[in-house]
This record gives C-alpha cells, structure tokens and sequence, in this order.
C-alpha cells in the first residue's frame, strides 16, 4: 500500500496544476473559520456569526462538515486530472513496462482517494475543534463528542464522489469531459427526479415515494449523507438557553451509508473491468 502511495504521490508532487488545486482547496476549507471574524452592522442592530450558535458543540460538527463538503469539486478536478494524465503522458503504459499490474494501478488510484479524503476529514476535524474550543458555549466531553459521525459521513461522502472520479476519469481519459460526465450525470438524476414527482402527482404520499427512489442513485446518495444544517440552527440556539437539557443527536442515515459504500465499490470494480479490457 505505502509503495503504491509513494509511486502516487510522486507524480502529484511534479504536476504544477494539481499541486496548486490542492493548496486551494485545503485554503478554502481554512476559510471556515474566517466566518467567526464576520460581524454585520445595521444601525443599532451588531450581528456577528460567531455569536449565533453555528460555532457550538456539536452543531458544529453538522455545519462544518456540509460547508466543507461543497469545496470537494477542487479536489475532484485532481483526482481527474491524476487519472487523465496517465493517458497523455503514457505514465500508464510506462507503470505496466515496469511491472506495475493493472489491478495494483486502480489500487494505487484508490489509496491516493481514500488518503485525499482522510487528510480532508482530519483537517476540518482539527478546524472544527479549534472553532468548537473558542467560540461554543457548551465544553463539556460528552457533547464535544455527540455528532461526530458526521466526519465519518465526510469521509465516506468524499471516498465515494472521488471514486466516481477515478471511474470517469479511466472512461473517458479527458480530463474536462470527465468532469463534464459527472455534470451530465447530475443533470440526468435532477431529469429523472422530475419525472418521478409528475409520475405520483397523485399519490398520497408523493415526496416519500419520490424520496425512496431516489436515495438508490449515487449523487442523491452522497448528498443524503449530510442533509443541509441551517433548519437545525433555531433548535441549537433554544438549547444554548436551555440549562441542563439534553442535546438530542442528528443522525447520519446508515443506510446512505451503505449505499454510498456500495457505489464506491462499484466505480472501483467498474474502472478495474475497463482498464482490464481496453487495449493500451
């Protein structure tokens, strides 16, 4: 594994575009915290974010993990790049002269997405704390700790977009068509999503239903994963006034989980069968 990593990471290291996505992308998940600084002023009326509960254990956990989780495209556009590069500098061909198997080359792929997401999750874990310990007015252990699994849905929600990357990325070997096909995809889903609401306009329960199906497809799955946290916002204030009661847990849906998991193992298996098959 650390071989593969190595062999990965070195290529990374002379790609002057992916090197400077990166700093990009870890800069604007930094810029997280520049929220606390933000204060609006109308006449007599100071506001300042900071002072409105999004900073609290353990919204915070909720909050940050879904803003961060909108910069994952910075991060998607290397991983494409990384697999499209090895098409147009031959680095591929070259790897499998040396010995490296196909198989080992979509592992290697694999281990860079998964150490990608967990240097991402760690990262808003340790910014998150940071912001928790300053600015939430409950420090107490066993709230710090409530919601953390919403970094674990962080980590599974990047593992599964970057791994629909990779799989992109060996289909179609462009970069900006890669990215293209994902858009595409999104616009289908979003398509489809609409025929299903005309589709049970007269059911009794029509978003239930429309929801239920939905959840199945890959980018629903992933933003299922970590459902929007403002309308959680009111209710987090009310118990910042509230001594003494019992913070109520969000919950991660296992079964997104699951099916997220279930996508990323397909996308891998499915660019293993592709680079088996193609002709190099």
């Amino acid at each position: 594994m650390l071989r593969l990593l190595s062999i990965e990471f070195h290529k990374l290291r002379y790609n002057k575009a992916s090197k400077i996505l990166s700093i990009i992308y870890f800069a604007l998940l930094l810029s997280i915290a520049l929220i606390a600084t933000i204060k609006f002023e109308f006449g007599d009326l100071n506001l300042h974010l900071a002072d409105q509960g999004i900073f609290n254990f353990p919204y915070i956990w909720h909050f940050n993990t879904y803003m961060a989780a909108i910069f994952k495209f910075l991060l998607l556009l290397v991983i494409v790049s990384m697999t499209s590069n090895e098409y147009s500098y031959q680095t591929l061909k070259q790897n499998l002269i040396d010995g490296l198997s196909k198989k080992e080359f979509i592992l290697s792929k694999f281990y860079t997405v998964i150490a990608f997401a967990l240097i991402s999750t760690l990262f808003v874990f340790v910014i998150s704390l940071t912001l928790g310990i300053v600015y939430s007015d409950f420090n107490e252990f066993s709230i710090i700790i409530s919601d953390l699994e919403y970094l674990f849905a962080f980590f599974i929600k990047l593992v599964g977009f970057f791994s629909m990357g990779l799989f992109f990325g060996i289909l179609v070997k462009r970069s900006a068509f890669a990215v293209g096909a994902i858009f595409v995809w999104l616009i289908a889903e979003n398509m489809f999503k609409g025929y299903l609401f005309w589709s049970f306009k007269d059911a009794k329960n029509t978003t239930e239903s429309v929801d239920f199906i939905m959840q199945f497809l890959p980018l629903e799955a992933l933003s299922n994963l970590i459902k929007e946290p403002f309308s959680r916002l009111k209710a987090v204030k009310t118990l910042a006034n509230t001594i003494g009661k019992i913070f109520e847990k969000a919950e991660v849906e296992m079964s997104a989980i699951l099916i997220v998991s279930v996508w990323t193992f397909i996308f891998i298996y499915l660019s293993f069968v592709l680079l088996k098959k193609r002709d190099l």
